[in-house]
């Protein structure tokens, strides 16, 4: 049986979902993301942005002088899981083989629905954006990799103010000469230094490198070499992973003005870490390595990690190893841009035997209790003891 293999893509998924709340957007330059005083980013631009230039992950100072009449919106994330949960919802309709790969982008295997490719991605398309007002673009061929090539290259064949909605179909047989064209970079595992290195040898298309033979390609890239040999043909087996692993669980925050006092670090610290705590505690996992990162003024950017003794879910556990961390990265008056916290090393939490169970972990019925609490109440309802009581004693009622 000849694999199909469907990659759906949202078109400029957040601006959709503030076009869908507010009509009046469309076809207007915006960008939803951070303020530029606050030295925000682009986290999705409009398609009348990009005919200015804006793209995503672009500081929004730099989109701002590009487009001077840009709208911003600020983020609103739970709203987009929600809808992103909603078009994996009529994906599972089809089949239970999907892959997603992100928020707004997955993989489909289709294989054993009797229905021509074609029209079944386009039914797709009718499906999401009559039930969910979403535009979006699919590709499709006999593997993920000439499918999602397939996505971009339809894609970028549509420019104007309006989301493409493309749908493009690469035939069994045609992977190799549907790729021949593209410039190398196209394909997975083809990064800035790849491509530098096969420009030296004036391998300039995915034509030219599918010309190479593949000893030559391990010669030259070791094992990565008979992949760039199969990929250049068109060949791909790599399966659809219909569970998402999620690797580490991270937040990370860049200060409007450069910070250089440790109470300011401090509170960062312990805000990334509730944070962090809950979405462990959300995804029933827990984790045994913390990581703190730390961006200087001048953009130098480190990053140090601690292993736990215990795999954890608690807050006060994941503040304190990123403390003992920032002792030893940071001296005191140092300025600092950006902070932020990493645990990964993540697995299902073992079995709980008592109230506090193993080091490093709360009963799963007492962690969920505090979970709903903040989630009703504020993240502040529920605090260590120790700040509630040095609270206690700089208050005014101190004797």
């Amino acid at each position: 049986m000849i694999r199909t293999i469907i990659h759906l893509d949202l078109d400029a998924f957040y601006c959709a979902v503030e076009e869908r709340k507010n009509p009046e957007l469309a076809g207007k330059p915006f960008a939803v993301g951070g303020r530029p005083e606050a030295r925000g980013v682009v986290a999705s631009c409009s398609y009348a942005a990009r005919m200015y230039g804006v793209r995503s992950a672009m500081p929004m100072a730099r989109a701002l002088r590009l487009c001077p009449m840009l709208i911003i919106l600020p983020g609103r994330h739970r709203e987009y899981s929600n809808i992103s949960q909603q078009v994996m919802q009529i994906l599972s309709a089809l089949t239970p083989h999907i892959e997603r790969v992100s928020i707004d982008e997955a993989f489909i295997d289709v294989s054993e629905l009797s229905i021509n490719s074609e029209a079944l991605a386009s039914q797709i398309q009718s499906t999401i954006g009559e039930s969910l007002g979403l535009p979006c673009s699919l590709g499709v061929a006999t593997n993920k990799l000439v499918a999602k090539i397939a996505t971009d290259v339809g894609k970028a064949a549509v420019r104007g103010i309006d989301p493409p909605k493309a749908i493009t179909v690469v035939q069994p047989g045609e992977e190799a000469t549907f790729l021949a064209p593209l410039p190398v970079q196209a394909l997975w595992g083809v990064g800035p230094k790849t491509a530098e290195r096969l420009k030296q040898r004036a391998i300039y298309t995915i034509g030219d490198l599918a010309q190479l033979p593949e000893t030559e390609l391990v010669r030259q890239f070791g094992i990565n070499g008979h992949e760039l040999a199969l990929h250049a043909r068109g060949i791909d087996n790599s399966p659809i992973y219909s569970s998402h692993e999620i690797k580490s669980i991270s937040q990370e925050f860049t200060y409007p003005k450069d910070v250089s006092d440790e109470k300011t670090l401090r509170q960062t610290l312990r805000k990334q870490a509730s944070q962090i705590a809950q979405r462990l505690a959300k995804s029933g996992l827990q984790g045994s390595t913390v990581k703190l990162k730390i961006r200087w003024p001048n953009f130098k950017t480190i990053t140090h990690q601690a292993t736990l003794s215990h795999p954890t879910d608690l807050d006060e556990i994941i503040y304190t190893a990123s403390l003992d961390l920032l002792k030893s990265v940071w001296a005191e008056g140092n300025p600092v841009r950006l902070i932020g916290i990493g645990v990964s090393s993540l697995k299902p939490p073992q079995r709980q035997l008592s109230l506090w169970g193993q080091a490093g972990s709360l009963d799963p019925n007492l962690q969920q209790a505090i979970e709903d609490l903040k989630e009703r109440f504020g993240k502040q309802v529920v605090q260590p003891g120790r700040e509630f009581l040095s609270g206690w004693k700089r208050g005014p009622w101190k004797k």
